[in-house]
Order: C-alpha cells, then sequence, then structure tokens
C-alpha cells in the first residue's frame, strides 16, 4: 500500500499590500514539522489556506491525516468569547477559519489528527474549549513554559493520564518535554479529555478517544524526536492511523479494486 498523506497545515502572513504588488501573502513552514513525517513513514503535503467549507471537504478527502503546527501568533480570544487581555499578537483571519474547518470537518470524517503546540490549542477552540491569555499572568507559580534553552532540548515533566491513547504511544507515566508557549488550554471542550499535564497544572495534551487518532500536545516533538524516541513514537502512531484510514477509505478500495 502506498505511504499515507499526511496534510501539514501551514503558517501565514497575509498580504500587507492589497492592491496586488509585491507584499503578497505568504505560506511558511519549518522543515522539522516535513522530515518529521517523513522520518515515520508518512508522505508530508503543505495544505493552502483554505476558508471555504467545499474546498476544505475536497482538501480532506485527498488526504489520510492532519497535522496542525504550532508557530506563529495567538489565536484572536474573540474566538472563544473572550477580551484581548495582553498585548500579543494575534493570528490572521484567514488562517484561523482555514484550520478551525480543517479540524472540525476532519473530526467528523475520522481522519486521524494531530496538533501541536498552538495547533494543540487550535483544536481545542475549533470545538469549543478557552485558553489561558498568559501563563504567567493567570497561572500561580506556574513553571518557566518559554524555556531559554534550545527546542532540542527538554525542560520539564508531564504527567501522561493512564489509559489515555497518549499513554499507549508514550509508553511512560511521565515524559520530559521542551516548551515554547505562553498561553493553555483553559477549558476543555466535552468532546476532548486530558492526556497530560505538566506539575503546575497546566493542560499538556488532549485527545477524543472516540476517533481513530486525534490528538494535541502542548510541547513540539519536531524538534525532540531525533534523539528521544518517545516522541518520534507520536509522529508514528499517526501515520499509522492514517494508514488505517487509507485502507479503510472507499476511495482507496476503488482504486486498488
Amino acid at each position: 500500500m502506498p505511504k499515507p498523506l499526511i496534510g501539514i497545515a501551514p503558517d501565514f502572513t497575509p498580504a500587507s499590500d492589497l492592491k496586488g504588488g509585491e507584499r503578497e501573502a505568504t505560506i511558511f513552514l519549518r522543515n522539522r514539522y516535513v522530515a518529521a513525517v517523513e522520518a515515520a513513514g508518512g508522505i508530508p503535503v503543505i495544505l493552502p489556506i483554505v476558508t471555504n467549507p467545499a474546498f476544505c471537504a475536497a482538501l480532506l478527502k485527498t488526504l489520510d491525516g492532519l497535522l496542525l503546527t504550532g508557530s506563529g501568533p495567538d489565536i484572536d480570544p474573540r474566538r472563544y468569547g473572550e477580551r484581548q487581555r495582553f498585548p500579543f499578537k494575534v493570528m490572521s483571519p484567514e488562517r484561523t477559519d482555514s484550520e478551525c474547518a480543517l479540524v472540525v470537518q476532519a473530526r467528523k470524517r475520522d481522519l486521524p489528527v494531530l496538533g501541536i503546540c498552538g495547533g494543540m490549542q487550535l483544536m481545542t477552540v475549533a470545538l469549543g474549549g478557552t485558553l489561558i491569555q498568559d501563563i504567567t499572568e493567570q497561572v500561580e507559580d506556574s513553571l518557566q513554559h518559554r524555556m531559554a534553552g534550545p527546542a532540542t532540548a527538554v525542560c520539564h515533566p508531564v504527567r501522561v493520564t493512564p489509559g489515555s491513547r497518549l499513554s499507549a504511544i508514550l509508553r511512560r507515566r511521565v515524559c520530559q518535554v521542551n516548551s515554547s508557549h505562553h498561553q493553555a488550554v483553559k477549558t476543555v471542550p466535552r468532546t476532548l479529555k486530558v492526556s497530560a499535564s505538566s506539575p503546575d497544572g497546566v493542560i499538556e495534551a488532549v485527545e477524543d478517544p472516540t476517533r481513530r487518532f486525534f490528538l494535541g500536545v502542548q510541547w513540539h516533538p519536531e524538534y525532540l524526536y531525533r534523539r528521544y524516541p518517545a516522541h518520534g513514537a507520536i509522529f508514528e502512531a499517526l501515520v499509522a492511523a492514517a494508514r488505517r484510514s487509507r485502507r479503510s477509505s472507499p476511495q482507496h478500495s476503488r482504486s486498488r479494486a
């Protein structure tokens, strides 16, 4: 069977010249995400920004899995019913609309989804959850979640929920992770369960146990998978679920007939 296609949602800079000049909209992506998917046995496909629901549905039909990346600005707090309390740059409406649509429709299709850092936060907001806008200001006695050292190192532990899908993937109760975020999940939508937390109570992973594979992690395993096999196992689990999705898809069954 061909390797599964994993769509990767990129970062996005809106056009600053609305008259069609050279300062046009740009999509971009750190290659570590691409390399991690390849190392796990998937074929990475960098996605466009798609806000039309019909186009979004058509795009997902071509994929076997979805990876939401965690880079760039914050999700606008208005997306989860709050005013912006701190002066951080917010994500463009185009990217937010595109990724929210991808998340909702991928979950309906039971397409395997992995969200990383801001991608996990986006998954949560898309399904009705809310965020802590700034951990330092809103979480008492919080850990340092914006590490000073290189992202290829680990800086604090997370406690993995026993019996969770993440626990089966990592095969451990405590996992050392890197950290590069100032926001975190505050309220979890009813469709998701917490599958890891840091010692200060910050939510570090969420998942939907009713789906084939629907997982978000707050850290960045794409920086760690080469040195730490447990973090590589996260990408391997995504690709394995995508391979099963491809095998069970009616369109792929027809193509083999």
